[in-house]
């Protein structure tokens, strides 16, 4: 039996928080039933059509649910809406603020209705204060929670590049629900609950919020490199491709001195003799460190350095990472169906002895409204007319 088998879950979800985190409940057992818009659905079918034809980003977060295609507008669909609540152990919504109430849905009167529901809505800013009502797309949100202040070279503020504020709110989003879910088991009734993008983003901010609150300096952008630690990012070889290479304690410099750059001396040069002191100095170091990457391909630097016991890496692109040693030789991929044709999706992180997640289909829009209707007794031509 999978963890959450015989758990039902209701979404009105759209682009990339919410559905990240249903999918997560999906892989785990749980039905999610992801209500659309009749004609358009989920706006992030159509971010791209890279992946056969469809969106990569909607591939990624949908498979393993169920679509059924509802009018909110309507007092049909709305009724549609009510009776599935009245099956669900966990109804998840991401809407513009405060559309969930206007529809007539308001999160408290639901759980005092059905008093084992579980409500989460998700939100940019949360309820209350100057910034309710204020639109939140995941370049906005890393931007007011410092993230792209401090990401980039020096001379240039830069994004993420993934929606790392969606994710980090689907993942809060997701634990969450687990969360409520378990204590439920304990308490036997349902929540109200709302995870906002700001500040599941602001968790993750936490370093760099104290190093600049309480150190009187804002972290510098180091680009790819670590902004205090030293050496700890990538090198240019002599065959013109990139290492990464990342020191932690002054007993891995001196191995690096003595093994890697083969110039033992340079461990106690007064430049370098401390991690802060190399931070300072990190222009100085780099350039003694590629004249010696110079005459070694990246091949003999990964060598040298692996052998060393030093952590490291290449500079992989997507494509390699799509092709990683380790993935296959670990059997990470599998296939799923998809509207156009299979595709390879990679498993989920956390293996676990006796369970094996959920990688069901990704749904075309609507495709499960006439099954769903029937279940909950509604007359299918009653529906978006």
């Amino acid at each position: 039996m999978l963890p959450l088998e015989g758990v039902t879950v209701v979404s009105l979800e759209q682009a990339i928080a919410v559905p990240f985190a249903t999918r997560q409940l999906a892989d785990l057992g749980a039905r999610v039933i992801k209500v659309e818009r009749p004609g358009a659905g989920d706006f992030a079918r159509d971010y791209d059509t890279t992946v056969n034809g469809l969106s990569s980003h909607f591939v990624w977060c949908n498979r393993s649910k169920e679509s059924i295609a509802l009018d909110l507008k309507s007092e049909d669909g709305k009724r549609a809406l009510r009776r599935l609540l009245e099956k669900a152990d966990v109804f998840v919504q991401n809407l513009a603020p405060g559309a969930l109430e206007r529809m007539g849905f308001i999160p408290e009167e639901l759980v005092e209705k059905h008093p084992k529901l579980i409500v989460c809505s998700l939100s940019g800013y949360g309820k209350g204060g100057p910034y309710e009502q204020k639109k939140a797309y995941d370049l906005l949100v890393q931007c007011e929670a410092g993230l792209v202040s401090i990401t980039g070279t020096e001379e240039t503020p830069s994004k993420a590049g993934i929606s790392i504020a969606d994710i980090a709110a689907g993942m809060y989003t997701y634990t969450g629900i687990l969360t409520a879910i378990m204590n439920r088991s304990k308490t036997g009734k349902g929540t109200v609950m709302e995870v906002s993008m700001l500040e599941a983003l602001g968790e993750w901010m936490g370093y760099p919020a104290y190093y600049a609150a309480y150190g009187g300096n804002e972290p510098k952008r180091a680009g790819a490199s670590h902004s205090t630690i030293y050496p700890y990012g990538p090198f240019q070889c002599g065959d013109g491709k990139t290492v990464f290479i990342g020191l932690q304690n002054e007993r891995e410099w001196k191995h690096f001195c003595e093994n890697v750059l083969k110039n033992p001396s340079l461990a106690t040069d007064s430049r370098f003799e401390s991690n802060s002191k190399r931070s300072e100095n990190r222009r100085e170091l780099k350039q003694i460190i590629e004249a010696q990457f110079a005459s070694l391909t990246s091949d003999e630097v990964i060598e040298r350095v692996e052998s060393s016991k030093i952590a490291n890496a290449r500079l992989n692109t997507m494509k390699d990472f799509f092709d990683h040693p380790q993935l296959k030789a670990r059997n990470r991929w599998k296939k799923i169906a998809t509207p156009a044709g299979e595709i390879q999706a990679l498993k989920p992180p956390v293996t676990m002895a006796g369970v094996e997640n959920v990688m069901n289909p990704v749904p075309a829009l609507g495709e499960h409204t006439n099954q769903i209707l029937k279940e909950i007794g509604m007359e299918v031509s009653t529906i978006n007319k």
